[in-house]
């Protein structure tokens, strides 16, 4: 069953109330593709209902990877509407992923149409340079590409629009999610301490320009041995799953090593194109699932409904409801006037 991805119809006007002994913030009850949000409006993406970005802290995790799986499982098992933008400037490697090539041909707006492989509409600094060119800029030149990649598209209308971040925690990423309207973000990271120290700090970031993390990958969980099936963890074991537990982040699930997932990345046919029915292309599939019912549930608690009546903190009497978000609680009001 698929979560629900009707948009739900009427606000009401509502204010938040720090619960006591809990820390307040707004950060959480961020409005999501709403046109009358005024952050990041100049980057606002026209008949894109939703944008979530998959992150690391640090590169070699497999982020890229799971960028490509959770796509195209969006697409092909959950049946929506999915672009995939590679964000990813100084390393591109979603054409090679994706099987597209070639420069992307313009509209009459002169807008570049994104190159389609798989269901999904896929755009990218790799389409534009030659395959082995480095790509020398500053952040400056960065952004505008970046920008020219999101606005200078034709996305047309797309349920999902995932986006390959780049590796890190610097001036780029900070920029992309200040200025694109990310719905959440997916964190990737292998279960070793060291990447799940640069892991917490790329939630971290997310959390301080008010992004919903949507949940935690635990990519390279184990590698099972294609004879006898017993598992190795080479870089540990289950240290995403602690690591979501102490964030109080969803845990969408683990992948494992497996020779099929890099033959099928550098073949450019994703792994649950290739064996749809195998145990990874099922744990990409439940992950695609779990990331649609996190964003319908982070919409379904700003509309939340009047539970019961009692007064505020200066003495107004109105209409309260808990809500609990990953490390916090809020008291959201109703007033009788609002």
């Amino acid at each position: 069953m698929m979560p629900n991805r009707s948009v739900l119809k009427g606000q009401n006007k509502t204010r938040a109330i720090p619960s006591s002994g809990h820390e307040f913030s707004l950060g959480r009850f961020r409005s999501f593709s709403a046109k009358g949000n005024e952050r990041g409006k100049g980057l606002y993406i026209d008949g894109v209902k939703d944008i979530i970005a998959v992150a690391s802290g640090k590169g070699g995790v497999g982020k890229s990877t799971t960028a490509v799986n959770l796509a195209v499982s969006l697409a092909n098992k959950w049946r929506l509407k999915v672009g995939l933008l590679d964000a990813d400037v100084y390393g591109p490697s979603i054409p090679t992923m994706m099987k597209i090539h070639g420069k992307p041909e313009t509209n009459q707006d002169l807008k570049m149409i994104p190159k389609e492989n798989y269901g999904v509409k896929c755009m990218s600094m790799g389409l534009l340079v030659e395959k082995d060119a480095p790509i020398v800029w500053r952040g400056p030149m960065v952004m505008s590409a970046l920008q020219k990649l999101a606005k200078g598209v034709d996305w047309a209308k797309l349920d999902i629009l995932v986006v390959d971040m780049p590796p890190g925690t610097g001036d780029v990423q900070l920029t992309i999610s200040q200025q694109l309207r990310l719905s959440g973000a997916v964190i990737v990271s292998t279960p070793q301490d060291i990447a799940l120290i640069d892991a917490r700090r790329g939630a971290q970031m997310f959390s301080k320009v008010d992004v919903p993390i949507l949940g935690m990958v635990e990519n390279m969980s184990c590698f099972k041995c294609p004879h006898c099936g017993e598992p190795s963890y080479i870089f540990g074991e289950g240290g995403a799953r602690r690591t979501a537990h102490e964030m109080s982040l969803e845990y969408l699930g683990e992948i494992p090593i497996e020779l099929g997932i890099r033959k099928c990345s550098d073949d450019g046919i994703p792994v649950v194109i290739s064996s749809p029915d195998s145990a990874v292309a099922k744990a990409y599939n439940d992950m695609a699932y779990k990331v649609v019912d996190r964003l319908d549930k982070l919409k379904r608690i700003q509309f939340c409904p009047e539970i019961s009546a009692k007064p505020d903190t200066n003495g107004n009497l109105g209409t309260h409801r808990q809500v609990m978000t990953p490390g916090k609680v809020f008291l959201l009001a109703f007033g009788e006037g609002d």
